[in-house]
């Protein structure tokens, strides 16, 4: 059974530059938007698994992709949602695409929480 996704206008392209994050709230989720070097545009949730602090103020290395939280320096590399410290940890991530001018995310409008909570 596939879930519907509901596709929200974010930003325009000319407000994310390459090498960018920005947190937004998008379709009442919280979002954190990323411009990868190289080009590609990700979207993963906004806040920490840990603690729920924002992610976009955490200190990110477009160079190696790798984010740090600034609540316990927790670690995701921004390529793939995944945790670095702690390993096994993982962001959840959003369908993207560019329409026009347009940055849109795919939000499932399944009733669930797209959120991913870790604990150690």
């Amino acid at each position: 059974m596939s879930v519907e996704i509901r596709w929200f206008d974010a930003v325009e392209v000319d407000d994310l530059w390459e090498g960018d994050i920005l947190d937004l709230e998008v379709g009442g989720e919280q979002v954190l938007l990323v411009h990868l070097s190289g080009g590609e545009i990700k979207a993963f949730q906004g806040v920490c698994p840990h603690q729920e602090i924002l992610l976009a103020n955490g200190k990110w290395d477009e160079d190696s992709g790798v984010l740090v939280c600034g609540g316990h320096n927790w670690e995701f590399d921004l390529r793939t949602g995944t945790g670095v410290n702690p390993a096994g940890c993982r962001l959840y991530e959003y369908p993207v695409q560019v329409n026009g001018d347009k940055i849109q995310v795919g939000i499932p409008q399944d009733g669930k929480s797209h959120y991913i909570r870790f604990s150690l």
